[in-house]
């Protein structure tokens, strides 16, 4: 079973809730919808924690939210899983690089992490924020060809943001910093077959028009 959640920022609380209340087996995959922030300040109670996770019986994925320490995500391993990028973070551990697709349990998903910090002015470059927190051209471009190599079909879509119609839909206002990245998801709304959608960055839990539902604090199975 595939279950999704939205955004942890590095909470061990959170993660720790999940399991209780998610039946969590061997075979299962939890994915987060962005701000995972288990790699963040990147010290040793982090990797401890992370060490611990390694020994559970299910997979634990993410994609990257705005709020993450993308240096030490890249320091991992890169390795293709399931037909998509991923940096290995531990053994059950991935980080579903982005513009991938995905096969997971017969299942066919496309990831595209990344957003803007609304709170970088409070942040410092380098300690707890990072450039690379909005995609490049380069994975853009990735991005459209593993799209249009699969026919512009999947069956779930995972960002960590929304396309800007919804997030106008949502009653947010859309970030001028984000309209590159939240124009490119209007264009996947539009041009993509899909059967669902999930997000995380506005913390609430809802859904969305378009198949879409925004995650937080809930976990679901994926359906």
């Amino acid at each position: 079973m595939i279950y999704v959640t939205g955004d942890m920022h590095g909470e061990q609380e959170k993660l720790l809730a999940a399991e209780r209340d998610t039946p969590l087996r061997e075979g299962d995959t939890l994915i987060v919808c962005g701000d995972f922030g288990y790699i963040f300040r990147n010290d040793e109670r982090e990797r401890a924690f992370l060490d611990e996770v390694e020994n559970r019986p299910y997979t634990l994925c993410f994609v990257d939210g705005n709020h993450e320490n993308f240096p030490a995500i890249y320091a991992y391993p890169e390795e293709i899983w399931n037909g998509g990028r991923v940096h290995r973070i531990r053994k059950n551990i991935y980080h579903l690089m982005r513009g991938q697709v995905f096969q997971l349990e017969e299942k066919r998903v496309f990831t595209m992490g990344g957003a803007y910090s609304i709170d970088r002015h409070f942040r410092i470059e380098g300690v707890s924020w990072w450039p690379e927190e909005r995609p490049c051209r380069e994975e853009y471009d990735e991005a459209t060809r593993n799209l249009l190599a699969c026919g512009k079909k999947v069956d779930y879509i995972l960002t960590h943001t929304m396309p800007l119609k919804t997030i106008r839909q949502g009653g947010w206002f859309p970030d001028p910093h984000d309209l590159e990245l939240t124009s490119y998801l209007e264009w996947i709304l539009y041009q993509v077959q899909y059967q669902h959608w999930y997000c995380g960055h506005f913390h609430a839990d809802c859904d969305l028009p378009g198949k879409i539902t925004l995650m937080w604090n809930e976990v679901m199975p994926m359906e």
